[in-house]
């Protein structure tokens, strides 16, 4: 990453003009200062990519960089500065007081033409991305920390469009001092306050469908994957794909997954029963319709979800979808029958209607080159004409040294659990706290509460300096409180060790594919997947036995006689935990 940014430091970049933004052809700027780690991680490698790509390989595809200028970061100190935000305020406050303090806020005057001009000349909609000094850097990435607001910017009323963009700016802004933010900060020792933001505007990439933008496909991409299926290796790396836009990919919803050495290979569902849960069915888009209820401080104020029904009648899914055949109990690639869709890329990673897995692999390798570490990737594609455009990368930690575990071991009674299913790599022998959710109360409708109570039993433990094994059901960190516990990484931070394990009635296929787990990876936090069923699931009465330190409606936090030796292969995706 270093020799990026030297060969593309802000020297080499232009101030603002709306020929290179609305151009496509490089990055600009706004301001002075840093450009933050995302931007910077662009700016960097559509330099590196200019020179190392050649689009002669995929002829039919337009790839690129999709419009960009960044507001630097000295513009952030002007606007703290100049309205005189107190820490009182920043440290004391609630996220909506915050929020609605920073809109009441004005923006440095000298940044106002520039967006101004933007707006006069633009109407397609726009992503305002956060781009912090400390994102995504390597040892401690904020992904999906700070905000993200799209805006449709479609009004007639250039004066509604210009007001719209600042209040996105401004919420960026707020997002800074979030809870999440602050206690993520916290967690990697950074001071709370200890924080500048840049900000991308950016282009969305998609079409309009009547009242709904968005692409057509949405993915990320990592280099390395901790969860390698059967027929492949962790350097072959993951894909994850959606209809529409990326959040829903980033919030944790179904999503498909491949590799680019398999691409053709199904997911391994069980029957189709399992595939029409499991696969996605609703998509999100930029509302371009009537606008909702004003709420400047909503982050998806300007989105909107719909179902699969809206992107047949849109014509988006006959080159991403399936069909489900009842009378023959099988699964169909394309339109070309009546029964219930799936959104499975068959089409294309089938039938290779373009080379979508060779291009991602392709971009992967080359990324992996310029920041010399494995690597994540999100873009977002059109298909008619066929569009790639690249709009984040971010180095992956994914260090393995050698770890052995005995397959007798494996199999011991000494063992509180053992999986095949297991994030990370390493040895840990220094955890003898457990937190872990009561199994015999437990209930999806109260896991916003369990969050809570995991928060209060984590702000003892940052206390006595102590880590802990987190154990509980379904997805940590999940945006649906239905299908796991919603909890951030400050209410966690000093989990060194996180078990998700499934009751019959949340029996949900295992997280994958979202920021929770780029942070995780980068942490060095290992994250044991077991299912309720398993040959090998939790000794829970053995957890009832231990010492209890404190306890909540429905949890409990239990200290242990000795340290557990946690062991954890991450070539081959096996870990154990041994009492």
């Amino acid at each position: 990453m270093a020799d990026i940014e030297n060969d593309t430091g802000l020297n080499n970049l232009e101030a603002f003009s709306l020929e290179l933004f609305s151009g496509q052809k490089k990055p600009s700027v706004i301001g002075s200062g840093d450009p933050g780690g995302k931007a910077q991680g662009l700016i960097g490698i559509s330099k590196f990519l200019a020179d190392s790509f050649d689009p002669e390989n995929y002829p039919d595809i337009e790839f690129n960089i999709p419009s960009l200028t960044v507001i630097l970061s000295d513009i952030f100190d002007i606007f703290m500065e100049q309205n005189q935000v107190s820490s009182e305020l920043l440290l004391n406050q609630s996220d909506e007081r915050i929020a609605h303090a920073f809109q009441s806020y004005d923006l440095p005057f000298a940044i106002l033409g520039d967006l101004r001009t933007i707006i006069d000349q633009i109407q397609y909609p726009l992503a305002i991305r956060s781009s912090s000094i400390l994102e995504d850097a390597l040892e401690a990435p904020f992904a999906g920390i700070y905000a993200t607001k799209m805006i449709p910017n479609n009004e007639s009323d250039t004066d509604v469009r210009f007001r719209k963009l600042v209040e996105a700016i401004k919420f960026v802004y707020a997002s800074t001092f979030f809870k999440a933010a602050k206690d993520y900060r916290h967690a990697i020792g950074k001071d709370l306050l200890d924080e500048k933001m840049a900000v991308i505007v950016q282009e969305v990439v998609g079409t309009a469908h009547f009242d709904r933008y968005y692409p057509d496909i949405s993915g990320v991409a990592r280099s390395f994957n901790y969860y390698p299926p059967s027929h492949s290796k962790p350097e072959d790396g993951i894909v994850n794909l959606a209809l529409g836009l990326g959040k829903t990919i980033v919030d944790g919803e179904p999503s498909w997954w491949f590799t680019t050495k398999s691409p053709r290979a199904n997911p391994p569902f069980l029957d189709v029963d399992e595939w029409l849960k499991q696969t996605q069915n609703k998509f999100w888009c930029v509302n371009l319709g009537p606008p909702p209820a004003y709420d400047p401080i909503n982050e998806s104020e300007y989105l909107a979800q719909h179902g699969l029904k809206d992107a047949e009648y849109d014509d988006t899914l006959k080159s991403i979808a399936s069909t489900y055949d009842p009378r023959n109990d099988r699964i169909n690639p394309g339109l070309g029958e009546i029964g219930p869709r799936m959104v499975t890329f068959a089409p294309i990673l089938v039938y290779n209607q373009f080379k979508l897995s060779a291009l991602i692999k392709d971009i992967l390798a080359q990324c992996r080159e310029a920041l010399d570490a494995q690597v994540e990737i999100e873009f977002a594609i059109t298909l008619n004409p066929i569009r790639f455009g690249l709009l984040q990368v971010r180095p992956l930690l994914a260090t393995v040294h050698e770890v052995h575990i005995d397959d007798d071991k494996f199999e011991s009674g000494d063992v509180l659990l053992a999986s095949e299913r297991v994030l990370g790599n390493g040895t840990i022998n220094t955890i003898d706290q457990i937190i872990y959710v009561k199994p015999d109360i437990f209930n999806a409708k109260n896991t916003k509460q369990i969050a809570r109570e995991i928060e209060t039993l984590n702000a003892a433990c940052i206390s006595n300096d102590q880590n802990y094994l987190l154990i509980g059901f379904g997805r940590w960190g999940s945006s649906d409180p239905w299908l796991g516990t919603p909890v951030s990484w400050g209410q966690i931070s000093q989990a060194k060790v996180i078990v998700e394990t499934t009751l019959p009635d949340m029996d949900k296929e295992f997280s994958q594919g979202s920021h929770f787990f780029h942070n995780i990876t980068s942490f060095g936090v290992s994250y044991f997947s077991v299912r309720y069923s398993d040959e090998r699931s939790l000794d829970w009465e053995w957890l009832d036995t231990q010492v209890l330190v404190n306890e909540t409606e429905f949890v409990r936090h239990v200290k242990l006689e000795k340290p557990l030796e946690i062991k954890v292969d991450g070539r081959s995706g096996r870990g154990m935990i041994t009492k």
